[in-house]
């Protein structure tokens, strides 16, 4: 595999040749603050965000995701299902804050994402240890049982409000 940024609609970390972008501390600290995560629902064990978490062997699409969860999924083929089942488990009572990438052109953004909460990322972020920023702009998409309607807001790269 040749070291892209793009493969046929798949961002790829040019960095590791992977789809799996960790997610920025600083930016997860902040919104740890006002959320206080209680399930990293797709992680590795060396970049796990919160105690409890599910990695791939467990496979976080077949469990049951409950209480306030952070979401970074694989920026790959089946963040649609991933975008799917956030939204599906806030009807079921959680809270799913999801750091994805801003593809608004995608069936799966305009399905799910535009039904929640939506805090566009000013800037590109830098991912993990990156010593590059990402080639794509970044969205927070949060799914509340009790979201009634739009929202959509906007945040630097640290997690800070930003006004027009």
């Amino acid at each position: 595999m040749s070291k892209t940024n793009f493969n046929q609609g798949v961002f790829f970390n040019p960095e590791t040749v992977t789809n799996v972008w960790e997610t920025p501390q600083d930016l997860f600290d902040k919104l740890n603050e006002m959320f206080r995560f209680t399930t990293d629902v797709c992680a590795l064990p060396d970049n796990a965000k919160c105690q409890q978490f599910y990695t791939p062997d467990q496979d976080g699409l077949q469990q049951k995701w409950t209480g306030t969860c952070w979401m970074n999924p694989p920026y790959g083929r089946e963040i649609g299902k991933w975008v799917q089942k956030a939204y599906e488990s806030a009807q079921q009572g959680a809270t799913v804050v999801c750091l994805v990438p801003a593809r608004t052109c995608s069936e799966w953004w305009h399905r799910y994402c535009m039904q929640g909460e939506i805090w566009f990322i000013r800037h590109r972020l830098k991912f993990g240890g990156s010593r590059i920023n990402a080639p794509f702009p970044n969205a927070v998409v949060i799914f509340e049982s009790r979201t009634k309607g739009h929202s959509y807001k906007a945040i630097d790269r640290h997690g800070n409000f930003i006004s027009a």
